[in-house]
């Protein structure tokens, strides 16, 4: 008897874990409107505006869309991550948590950075240094002469400097979120 009051609970948990409602549908966006965002972003680096380029590409993940779409965006992002300098990394991120919406910014730039370190269609192989006109990260690292390695390198960087602002939060809500990109 004792042995069914233990089980009972959990049998309740199993039952109500079915009844859950389903995931709402996610927009899909397609490999032409990545790209056509990817424009407006490299439009927005050339004008000195990392901030709304970072924000742009954070505020429209794709989470439903082809492979295509889904590399071309990671590969947008990574550019983007690219082209920040170190010392720029917290004011920006600092401002973007503060603003609307900022926690769940930073929660999906988390997902990009866990894709382009697990390699999402080859992603930090992929990049490669980019001139900014300045001091860009990968001048700022000796030794670093595969640009994979280099890439690994910002990324890491940047993880460290979400987590510096948003807190451990990010990786358990990232990890533990059903929507991927």
């Amino acid at each position: 008897m004792a042995h069914d009051r233990h089980r009972r609970p959990h049998r309740g948990v199993q039952r109500q874990l079915r009844h859950l409602d389903p995931p709402p549908p996610q927009p899909e966006i397609t490999e032409a409107e990545v790209r056509q965002l990817a424009g407006q972003v490299r439009q927005l680096l050339r004008g000195g505006d990392t901030e709304g380029a970072l924000r742009g590409c954070l505020d429209t993940p794709v989470y439903n869309g082809t492979d295509g779409a889904k590399d071309a965006h990671l590969q947008t992002i990574l550019e983007v991550l690219q082209s920040i300098k170190a010392s720029e990394m917290s004011p920006l991120l600092k401002s973007i948590y503060g603003s609307e919406g900022g926690s769940e910014a930073l929660d999906v730039l988390v997902k990009y950075i866990y894709k382009g370190m697990g390699g999402g269609a080859n992603g930090a192989n992929k990049v490669t240094p980019q001139s900014t006109g300045g001091f860009s990260q990968f001048a700022s690292r000796p030794g670093t002469t595969e640009p994979a390695a280099a890439a690994m390198s910002v990324l890491l960087s940047w993880h460290e400097k979400v987590v510096e602002v948003a807190g451990l939060g990010c990786i358990t809500r990232t990890m533990t979120d059903w929507r991927r990109v």
